[in-house]
């Protein structure tokens, strides 16, 4: 079955999400239309819109046109086994102890590794994007730096692999929760294929809104591995619910936006404790004192 994809750019989320909702009603109708803020700092926002019949490209300059939008960019994918494509790409990531891998590369497991396994379906939260690698990095020099977290939690945890590699380090149980219902059902089942159900709890949640995971505080380790505006608007919760000497590890963070992270933290009474680049991306360490 072929697809398509039609994408645009606007500065302003609320004419992109109301395009995004004009574009559902086309005919041919898409099968799935995203509004999703492009992470370069411009603070424009992409409209995408994917089709398996060639969509109407008038219909879809007009709808542009009218929204201030750019000229939509339309183009034919070829049809990909996109699982195999990714096994085939995505080799086993290193992370300090770190091993995280898919299933297809059981057998290249070190011995003296901590693994992580992410099937391939899963891509993103493999550890092969900066984000993911940094806080897996900055998690390993922790422990070997003496740090024993026996509250974690993981905001935002995508396919829970922080929470994870946590449970996997300390013999503690991990609250990891997610905004997304997709994504907390994602990270229970890696949760369920890594062994550790009863050990990582999984949520669906919006920052820590969730009795649990207030329930659980103060916490000696909070990881956010999502985006600067959400961490910024975090901040306060984060002073709220660390626990006093605790440790966050945030990322999500362009270069260029770091400072503005560590100030909104700062404010809330931690002090920066390190600061990597890997990639594009940027990864704090914050204790708070």
């Amino acid at each position: 079955m072929p697809t398509f994809t039609a994408f645009t750019t606007l500065d302003d989320r609320d004419r992109a999400d109301a395009l995004a909702e004009l574009i559902e009603d086309l005919d041919p109708a898409p099968y799935g239309v995203g509004v999703f803020e492009i992470e370069d700092g411009s603070e424009r926002w992409e409209v995408g819109a994917y089709f398996t019949e060639a969509p109407d490209e008038i219909a879809l300059a007009l709808l542009g046109l009218s929204h201030g939008a750019a000229p939509f960019a339309i183009s034919e994918l070829p049809e990909t086994d996109w699982v195999a494509h990714v096994k085939r790409e995505l080799a086993p990531v290193e992370a300090g102890r770190f091993f995280v891998y898919g299933s297809h590369d059981a057998e290249k497991v070190p011995a003296e590794a901590v693994p992580l396994l992410i099937e391939a379906a899963m891509a993103f939260g493999t550890g092969h994007h900066g984000t993911t690698l940094g806080c897996l990095t900055a998690l390993d020099r922790l422990d070997r730096e003496g740090l024993r977290a026996h509250r974690v939690a993981d905001i935002g945890c995508g396919t829970a692999v922080l929470a994870m590699a946590a449970a996997k380090i300390w013999p503690e149980t991990v609250l990891a929760s997610d905004i997304d219902p997709v994504a907390v059902e994602t990270a229970a089942a890696n949760v369920k294929a890594n062994g550790l159900e009863g050990r990582v709890i999984c949520l669906e949640a919006a920052g820590f809104g969730h009795p649990e995971l207030q329930a659980g505080a103060p916490y000696d380790l909070i990881f956010a591995n999502i985006l600067k505006a959400p961490l910024i608007a975090l901040a306060p919760d984060m002073g709220r619910f660390c626990a006093e000497s605790g440790h966050v590890i945030l990322s999500g963070i362009l270069h260029a936006q770091a400072d503005e992270v560590i100030s909104a933290y700062v404010a809330e009474g931690f002090t920066l404790v390190s600061r990597n680049e890997f990639g594009d991306w940027t990864t704090l360490v914050l204790q708070r004192r």
